[in-house]
C-alpha cells in the first residue's frame, strides 16, 4: 500500500484522462453524440476528448464554465461566483466524431437519444452513497434541467465527474429540503441521478487498484487536496502509481 497526495487540479486531470479512455465514451464518440456541459472539471475532460479526436488546438478551458466560485479576495457576486463570463464558448458537443462548435446542450437536448452521453459537473458529493448534488441558479433548472429530461425521458447516459474536494456530510435530499425553502437565500440545490465518477473511481477503473480517502487539506496551492491510500496487487499498484504520477504536477486552475 502507498499514500498519494492529489491536488484538486490533478484530480480533475485524473478524472478526465480516465473518462476519455472509457469504452462507452469511445463508442459514443464514433456513433452517437457526446455532450460536455461547461464546468471546471469538464474543461479538462473536453481537453482530453478533443485531443483524442484531433481538435484540442481550437479549445481553451479559459472560459469553459457558467458559474465558478471565487475566494473573497477576488471581485465576485454575493453568491461567490464570477461577476460575468465574457467569451463563453458554449458547451462541447461532439456528434459522430465531429465537434459542433458554439453549440450548447440547449441546442441539442431535445434530439439526444439512448446511446448518447451527457457529462455534467457537480457541486456536492455524498461519497458514502456515491451520489451528487448540483447548485441551481436558473429559474428553469439550467443545464441539469435539460440534461435530466434526456436522461430520464430517453435513457441518455448521464455521467457526473466530480472531485473529492466537493464531498459533504449528510443526506443530499435533506440538504435540498433546507436550501429550497422560501426563506433561504442563494442558489437552490438538486440531488441528481447519474453515474458519479471521482478520483477513486478513475483509479479503480483503469488500474484495478483500490483507493481510500484517508486525509485532506494543504496550503500554498495544496488547499482542497486529498490523501489517498492505494492498495492491490503489484501490477495494479504499479499501474496506479504511473497514472497518479502522470497528473501529480498539474498546474493550479487559473482564470
Amino acid at each position: 500500500m502507498k499514500q498519494y497526495l492529489i491536488t484538486p487540479a490533478a484530480g480533475k486531470r485524473l478524472i478526465a484522462r480516465v473518462l476519455a479512455q472509457h469504452p462507452s465514451v469511445i463508442k459514443a464518440l464514433k456513433s452517437n453524440t457526446v455532450v460536455i456541459i461547461a464546468g471546471s472539471t469538464n474543461g479538462y475532460l473536453a481537453e482530453e476528448i478533443l485531443s483524442n479526436i484531433g481538435c484540442v488546438r481550437d479549445f481553451s478551458r479559459k472560459r469553459f464554465f457558467r458559474g465558478i466560485v471565487l475566494p473573497p479576495s477576488k471581485p465576485r457576486r454575493d453568491d461567490g461566483r464570477l461577476l460575468e463570463n465574457k467569451g463563453f464558448p458554449g458547451d462541447v458537443i461532439i456528434s459522430k466524431g465531429k465537434w459542433q462548435k458554439g453549440k450548447t446542450i440547449f441546442d441539442v437536448g431535445e434530439d439526444l437519444q439512448e446511446g448518447d452521453i451527457i457529462f455534467k459537473g457537480a457541486n456536492a458529493l455524498d461519497l458514502s452513497r456515491h451520489k451528487a448534488g448540483i447548485y441551481i441558479g436558473h429559474p428553469q433548472g439550467g443545464t441539469i434541467g435539460t440534461a435530466l429530461l434526456a436522461h430520464v425521458g430517453r435513457r441518455v447516459k448521464l455521467i457526473l465527474p466530480v472531485g473529492l474536494e466537493k464531498r459533504v456530510n449528510g443526506d443530499l435530499n435533506e440538504i435540498a429540503n433546507k436550501l429550497n425553502q422560501t426563506d433561504v437565500s442563494g442558489p437552490r440545490f438538486l440531488p441528481v441521478p447519474g453515474e458519479v465518477f471521482t478520483e477513486i473511481d478513475a483509479i479503480k477503473f483503469l488500474s484495478g487498484a483500490s483507493a481510500e480517502l484517508i486525509a485532506a487539506g494543504g496550503v500554498a496551492g495544496a488547499e482542497g487536496s486529498v490523501w489517498l491510500l492505494i492498495s492491490g496487487n503489484k501490477d495494479e499498484t504499479d499501474f496506479a502509481d504511473e497514472l497518479i504520477t502522470s497528473v501529480s504536477k498539474e498546474p493550479l486552475f487559473n482564470l
